[in-house]
């Protein structure tokens, strides 16, 4: 008599559970979009087909045939199509990097400076964003450019502004240190003093908790990087020679040279992130109880200790989601590089594309290798940003 309504019951409980829901409505959303893209993908190869081109990746065996500078790893023209994206891939890898780093840099002096009580530093800082956040990336990135080319000489009349350093036209030569074999030993100590000075913050900081007593993280931590790799320098002779870049016919040879289209890039993507992170940095102090810094002021601390180990730990709670983001977008905004020259994964990926013809696949390349890109920098933003996630206890 009671099994009947107890299944009906049950029944209607899963229906009614909101994860259950939640799931079946995803996976029949993911279920219609493959048979989408199953469908346009079947009816381009059938077109392509029947204007004599073949669908598939069996091109990416064939020689690149075109040069790409600069590269990071070693490269020539007899090179594979995946080797050449892999080039470009490094490239823009550094790109993003680099941009991250200054813009971030540069964001949070701006940020700061916008809060300045100080009427010209403030309104200063204001015409800054607002230029920067309100012209295209694109003409940015041309003005940086020509101005590079167009204000420097030629080679022969380049500027040396130190010995070993010169700008021309053609970029920035600058000196570095030639290869020796025993710079791996110096590098995996580094990579060892790194992930110590990592284990030892980490360990100061479930001291603190535990005790409450400071220890001088920054400090030891300085001294696992720097003195390993140091003492395996000394130990292995000081094998420390530069290789100085000298005028040649119609360049310099020897050292490195920045090249205008990446200088260009990296100072574009830097000024104009930078506008919006120090907007994302002036909010984010702003959200900060004034009373915070009140209490500080009468404990006694000075105003700069205020800002640093009272009101930004806390503002910057609020700053990662914001800026992550930002990161995500000067990632895909590197992708303007081609339309200054600079061969960074699109431009190789765009050229490939020109001399084979196979548009479809090479986007699909493009598609796939920046939403990797994108996802892994979410990854590694939510990560830090659970660990500064305060937790209720």
């Amino acid at each position: 008599m009671t099994t009947a309504p107890t299944a009906t019951r049950r029944g209607f409980a899963w229906w009614n559970d909101e994860r259950s829901r939640a799931l079946l409505f995803q996976a029949l959303i993911l279920g219609a979009v493959i048979a989408a893209l199953a469908y346009l993908g079947r009816n381009a190869s059938a077109n392509l087909s029947q204007q004599g081109i073949s669908f598939g990746f069996g091109f990416l065996d064939h020689e690149a045939g075109f040069e790409i500078s600069p590269a990071l790893i070693p490269y020539t023209p007899a090179a594979s199509y995946p080797y050449a994206m892999l080039v470009g891939l490094l490239n823009t890898l550094m790109t993003a990097a680099i941009g991250i780093v200054f813009a971030t840099l540069l964001g949070l002096a701006v940020g700061l400076l916008r809060l300045s009580g100080n009427w010209l530093v403030g309104r200063l800082a204001l015409g800054y964003v607002e230029l920067m956040r309100n012209t295209p990336l694109v003409l940015q990135l041309f003005v940086w450019w020509n101005v590079l080319r167009i204000s420097a000489p030629g080679p022969r009349a380049a500027w040396q502004v130190v010995p070993g350093v010169f700008i021309s036209n053609r970029g920035v030569a600058l000196p570095v240190p030639a290869y020796d074999p025993g710079f791996r030993w110096v590098l995996g100590a580094l990579v060892i003093g790194i992930l110590a000075a990592i284990g030892l913050a980490h360990w100061a900081g479930l001291r603190r908790e535990r005790t409450g007593q400071p220890f001088p993280t920054l400090v030891a931590a300085l001294a696992l990087i720097v003195l390993p790799p140091a003492a395996v320098f000394v130990a292995l002779g000081a094998p420390f020679h530069l290789d100085m870049p000298k005028l040649g016919a119609f360049n310099f040879r020897g050292g490195v040279t920045v090249t205008p289209e990446f200088a260009a890039l990296v100072v574009g993507l830097v000024v104009y992130t930078a506008a919006f992170i120090g907007e994302i940095v002036r909010g984010s102090i702003q959200a900060v109880s004034r009373g915070q810094s009140e209490a500080a002021l009468a404990l006694g601390l000075k105003r700069r200790h205020v800002l640093g180990l009272v009101v930004l730990p806390q503002a910057v709670r609020t700053m990662i989601p914001p800026l992550t983001s930002e990161y995500l977008n000067l990632t895909k905004n590197s992708t303007l590089a081609v339309a200054i020259g600079f061969a960074d994964y699109f431009s190789v990926t765009n050229t490939i594309l020109n001399q084979t013809g196979h548009a479809i696949e090479a986007m699909t390349l493009v598609a796939a290798v920046y939403l990797s890109l994108s996802l892994s920098l979410s990854l590694l933003m939510n990560l830090y940003n659970r660990r500064m996630a305060l937790v209720e206890r």
